[in-house]
């Protein structure tokens, strides 16, 4: 039986993932589940899931003991520090670290440093400490398996073929909510217009990454990282029926690519599986049934955050902390109502000229400026 830690389990990974164990009960268990706030489904969860160990992180001081009494029979933690001794102490033998944004990084060196197998879907850990995480993942010879369908397919594309093979990896983009939007309606643009995209059921972080494209931005930084290839050797190409989830061109020209509905439980289930596959019948695809695959460039007047994304990774540094912080600083005055939608892109650019660059910064310092900046944005700064 493979112990899980799962972290972010009320959030969309974390629920695909559950449906995953489920199904094979006989194989997974989950011994360690986290959530920011939800504390009520994450209750739920461990009444299905028999979970011994739970983690709150957003809990306020004053609702620890009201918590704490609605599910006296439970063993709940509370906090980021504590969620942190859980991964250094207790029980599990891999961790999927579902944690939305910046605040997954300290989680990834816990498991890392514990040298536990590390189910990677936090894509901020590697885009903000890459540098320092690879190293101490390589030191401590800990398994790194990708979650994202993307880096998922280009894993089981690329197989055992050394870099050397590799001409290039395309990571593809589906476009999200406006990849058919005419330019001039972009400022009239809704957080609830932002908050459907077409193609996967997805948190409101991802999704709204994906109508802005920054996603592919950080995926393109954490495919770098993932397999040790240089920015010209990875790019993105629009493929909006994101039935192929990535694709690797190899030297003599051939393409590979891994292809399936788009649903996450297939790349959850290769990764807790893997290097085995398992018999499931989470996912299906019809061929007869899908429909034409096309693929065209990005446009950077509709997408401006995916190409600042690709300067900011050639940059490297403290960098592309800033790009993600003032990301998600600024998706939070979006959804507020306070900016409107092209103004995402105004503040990351403003934040990211007005930031001097520290080559390899460490995790004290990567944390600092990524709390400095969001705060700043928060408060006003980088807007027009």
């Amino acid at each position: 039986m493979v112990k899980i830690a799962l972290l972010g389990a009320t959030g969309s990974i974390g629920s695909s993932t559950l449906e995953v164990v489920k199904e094979q009960a006989q194989k997974y268990s989950v011994q360690i589940a986290s959530a920011h706030t939800d504390h009520r489904k994450l209750f739920r969860i461990a009444l299905d899931f028999d979970i011994p160990v739970l983690v709150l992180t957003g809990i306020t001081d004053r609702d620890k003991n009201a918590i704490r009494l609605s599910a006296p029979h439970q063993n709940v933690f509370f906090g980021e520090t504590e969620l942190l001794s859980v991964l250094r102490n207790e029980d599990y033998d891999i961790a999927l670290n579902a944690i939305s944004g910046s605040a997954g990084l300290r989680s990834s060196f816990a498991i890392v440093g514990r040298g536990k197998r590390l189910a990677l879907a936090n894509k901020e850990s590697l885009v903000m400490a890459g540098h320092l995480l690879m190293p101490l993942i390589k030191e401590k010879g800990v398994e790194l398996l990708p979650v994202d369908s993307e880096h998922s397919a280009i894993f089981q594309a690329l197989g055992s073929r050394p870099a050397a093979e590799i001409r290039k990896l395309h990571i593809t983009a589906s476009g999200g909510a406006f990849r058919d939007l005419p330019l001039e309606d972009f400022a009239r643009i809704t957080p609830h217009q932002a908050l459907k995209h077409p193609n996967w059921e997805m948190g409101a972080k991802v999704t709204l990454d994906s109508a802005t494209m920054l996603n592919k931005a950080l995926e393109v930084m954490e495919a770098h990282w993932l397999f040790g290839l240089p920015y010209d050797k990875i790019g993105a190409v629009l493929h909006p029926q994101s039935v192929i989830h990535s694709l690797v061109e190899f030297v003599d020209g051939s393409l590979l690519a891994q292809l399936s509905v788009p649903d996450m439980k297939l790349p959850i289930l290769y990764t807790l599986s893997h290097p085995q596959r398992l018999s499931s019948n989470l996912v299906q695809t019809d061929l007869t049934a899908l429909p034409p695959l096309t693929f065209c460039d990005i446009d950077p007047r509709r997408f401006p955050l995916y190409y600042l994304g690709l300067e900011v990774a050639r940059e490297g540094g403290i960098l592309p902390t800033v790009y993600n912080s003032a990301n998600e600083a600024a998706l939070q005055l979006f959804l507020a109502g306070t900016i409107g939608f092209a103004d995402i892109h105004a503040i990351c650019a403003r934040a990211v000229a007005a930031q001097k660059n520290t080559p390899a910064p460490d995790v004290d310092t990567i944390v600092a400026v990524n709390r400095d900046v969001k705060q700043r944005i928060l408060a006003g700064s980088f807007q027009s």
